[in-house]
């Protein structure tokens, strides 16, 4: 048996008699105290790969405080030794370990048939970046899901990330997926657990990266194992649940800033334009100064979630596009003069106003089309530093923020 050990003194890397040498493919799968599972996993494996006719090479990160590792390495796999900081958490520290271009990942429990990793290697050589496994478009043995997570959890979860970022995947649950090397030091992975999975995907649609899925065989806890969700009791998939849908919040602001605040804006401006003219009435409905403060409320926050939107958009840019294309939008000589423009129009549109309240020994007179110029122009003011403001940040992140550029793999 080989040990290398690398700066991190927590880690450790068992390899086995026969090591692969050069893969083309690294099947990367964590593991805690799956001994009755792991010697059967590692065969299928192997299996999967003399049928694919790839170099591929079996990495395990393990966390187990049972015979797992040596079952695993004495199959032909290679084992990384990591302190138990969870699942998300043992990808990351498997990286500078990955020797292969691409990787399949997975469960060491025997539910994801792994001798079928044929089709994964295929789309990567076709030149897809991400490869989604699907068990609805494969086959789920009965028992293996739960009818919570097959009939609600796992639709209706799918069916809101593939509404807020129009992709079209149909099983973003799925654990047996695959990833390009290159894709995967890119993505940044910060998620530390389960919720790490969703990251990988809505990450995958921030990146455009080219995607495919294949159908996969999903299949029941082998008899004696008890699966990880039911050892944390009823309420995990309630949990697991949430902390998905909370990475779907975090990496989808599109979704709730950039429609919704355009619709703000564009009917904060319907209102105001035409009571600049003075009050007006609809049906019957009056519409004066009052109307006129709330559409310029609503203006307001329209343009502060368009302005959020932008920024996000530099932030989770992994094309190194968007930040310049912005700068273009608001070229930094034309934004300060438009801004001092649209200040200097927004007090001048107030002066009737003062005007009016100094004639009136200040005190403000009856409310009449004054005011509503006097809003108006708050509102150019407001828009002004928000669009000066929001040009300096976009140039401030790219400075600050390094282009994600593409990576070589890391060797191991």
């Amino acid at each position: 048996m080989n040990f290398s050990h690398t700066h991190d003194p927590e880690l450790t890397l068992l390899t086995p008699d026969d090591d692969v040498t050069d893969p083309e493919v690294t099947i990367l799968v964590p593991s805690l105290n799956e001994e009755l599972t792991i010697g059967t996993f590692v065969d299928w494996c192997r299996q999967g790969i003399a049928a694919s006719g790839a170099a591929v090479e079996i990495l395990i990160v393990d966390s187990s405080t049972d015979r797992t590792p040596e079952i695993a390495r004495e199959r032909g796999a290679r084992v990384l030794r990591t302190p138990k900081r969870g699942l998300g958490r043992a990808y990351i520290d498997a990286i500078p370990f990955v020797r292969g271009k691409f990787i399949i990942m997975g469960d060491a429990d025997c539910t994801y048939d792994f001798r079928q990793i044929a089709p994964f290697i295929e789309a990567f050589r076709k030149g897809y970046d991400f490869v989604m496994g699907s068990r609805f478009k494969g086959s789920i043995e009965a028992n293996a899901m739960p009818p919570l997570h097959r009939y609600f959890g796992t639709p209706l979860t799918t069916w809101i990330l593939n509404r807020m970022f129009a992709s079209r995947f149909s099983d973003i649950h799925c654990g047996m997926r695959g990833i390009s090397v290159d894709a995967l030091l890119r993505m940044d992975l910060r998620s530390q657990g389960w919720e790490y999975a969703s990251e990988m995907v809505l990450k995958s649609v921030h990146m455009e990266l080219p995607t495919t899925e294949v159908p996969i065989h999903f299949l029941k806890d082998p008899e004696g194992r008890l699966s990880h969700m039911k050892r944390r009791g009823w309420m995990e998939p309630w949990r697991a649940g949430w902390r998905n849908l909370q990475a779907m919040f975090v990496y989808g602001f599109d979704f709730f800033l950039v429609w919704p605040g355009l619709l703000l804006l564009a009917l904060g401006l319907i209102m105001m334009l035409p009571l600049l003219a003075g009050p007006m009435s609809i049906g019957g409905v009056r519409f004066s100064s009052n109307a006129m403060l709330f559409a310029m409320a609503m203006a307001v926050l329209g343009q502060s979630m368009l302005v959020s939107a932008a920024i996000g958009r530099v932030i989770f840019d992994y094309s190194g596009h968007v930040q310049p294309r912005f700068e273009r939008l608001l070229p930094y000589n034309a934004t300060i003069w438009g801004s001092v423009i649209a200040v200097l129009a927004g007090a001048l549109l107030a002066v009737p106003l003062f005007d009016s309240y100094v004639g009136n020994g200040y005190v403000l007179p009856e409310i009449g089309i004054e005011t509503n110029w006097a809003v108006f122009g708050l509102w150019l003011i407001i828009t002004a530093f928000q669009i000066f403001i929001s040009g300096l940040m976009v140039r401030a992140l790219g400075v600050m923020l390094p282009v994600k550029k593409a990576a070589p793999p890391l060797a191991g």
